[in-house]
């Protein structure tokens, strides 16, 4: 299968590039380099510049390339961010998406994949979330992905697309090659193990008094391994079936909690990590828990690295083989890959 990776080049779409390629697909990598790096990108595939918002160019290259299928996985994702500049997370997440949808549309491309949140939910009133519950967003980053899979939802309708939404909470781990390196840094466990560095002084647990076995917060966590192989299965089932949106929840059904996170770092990491405790963040629910059960009864989904201390030993074992990530100097002084239309196969088809 001939795949476009839109935002290949950030952490979850080019850990599933490293996926897609093993399996023999043709991978090509199309990103802004606005968040992602060029060096996360594998050898052997080809990384286009350029601008979700480029209807005409992706028109192009959609066609030329004999694109089959298309993975989504670019756009906006922190929340205090959407929150200050609501504008932005609609331009790049809605408009910039229904540039994509427009795109594939006008080339012929009807496969889609679409790398969602399970943000779009809120706050739940039942925890493991189930796909047919309510979507109750609590901030522009988990409105503009719901209203990008509305989107996505009339396209399924009016063009025949056969589309898939993954929704999930935590990304967490690391392949040997490829692994966590966002600036600003906002996620729990990367901000853990920079502590347990020496690049921080402590952690910061946002309150302890929540209803839950210690206290703290229960978040859902997917090994980005794992994650990528639910990607490859989705795409892989848009060859079959009629036009659709399906959605499927990807989670753990039983999620870790804060404390849990930080003494599973300390015993990882043989490091101390001193952790302070601070009040409560407005609109943190005590338990975010996503349910798979439909992923693994339709896609065939099973995740192989589920367990916490995993998760960490991963991501610290890439932290310490990377200590300054990806390196912004060799993102910003490398040239661009040239934006022509040529295709380039990688493995073979499938």
């Amino acid at each position: 299968m001939r795949v476009l990776v839109v935002g290949g080049a950030g952490y979850v779409g080019s850990t599933t590039v490293e996926t897609l390629a093993a399996s023999g697909h043709e991978v090509v990598v199309y990103d802004d380099l606005s968040t992602g790096h060029r060096d996360a990108v594998i050898p052997d595939v080809r990384l286009l510049r350029g601008s979700i918002h480029d209807r005409a160019h992706l028109t192009t290259l959609l066609r030329e390339l004999g694109t089959e299928a298309v993975l989504h996985c670019a756009g906006k994702s922190l929340v205090a961010e959407s929150l200050a500049d609501p504008g932005l997370y609609y331009r790049t997440n809605v408009a910039g998406g229904v540039a994509l949808l427009e795109a594939m549309r006008d080339a012929g491309v009807a496969r889609l994949v679409f790398s969602s949140t399970a943000a779009v939910y809120g706050e739940p009133k039942r925890v493991p979330i189930a796909e047919a519950d309510r979507t109750e967003p609590i901030n522009p980053y988990g409105a503009t992905k719901l209203a990008f899979e509305g989107a996505m939802r009339w396209f399924a309708a009016s063009h025949d697309f056969r589309a898939i939404s993954l929704r999930y909470f935590n990304v967490a781990g690391a392949t040997q090659r490829n692994g966590e390196d966002h600036e600003p840094e906002t996620h729990l466990i990367p901000l853990v193990l920079r502590v347990a560095a020496g690049e921080a002084t402590h952690v910061q647990i946002f309150g302890q008094d929540y209803k839950t076995p210690d206290g703290t917060c229960i978040r859902d966590f997917i090994h980005v391994g794992d994650l990528a192989a639910a990607h490859q299965l989705a795409l892989e089932a848009t060859g079959e079936g009629d036009p659709s949106l399906e959605i499927y929840n990807l989670g753990s059904a039983a999620g870790f909690s804060v404390r849990e996170v930080v003494d599973a770092a300390r015993k990882v990491t043989g490091r101390a990590i001193p952790a302070r405790v601070v009040k409560r963040r407005s609109g943190d629910p005590p338990v975010l828990v996503a349910s798979s059960r439909r992923a693994r009864r339709e896609l065939g989904w099973q995740p192989q690295h589920s367990k916490l201390e995993q998760m960490l030993a991963d991501a610290w074992a890439w932290r310490q083989a990377h200590p300054s990530g990806y390196g912004r100097a060799a993102d910003a002084e490398r040239e661009d890959e040239p934006a022509q239309p040529t295709r380039h196969r990688v493995g073979a088809s499938a």
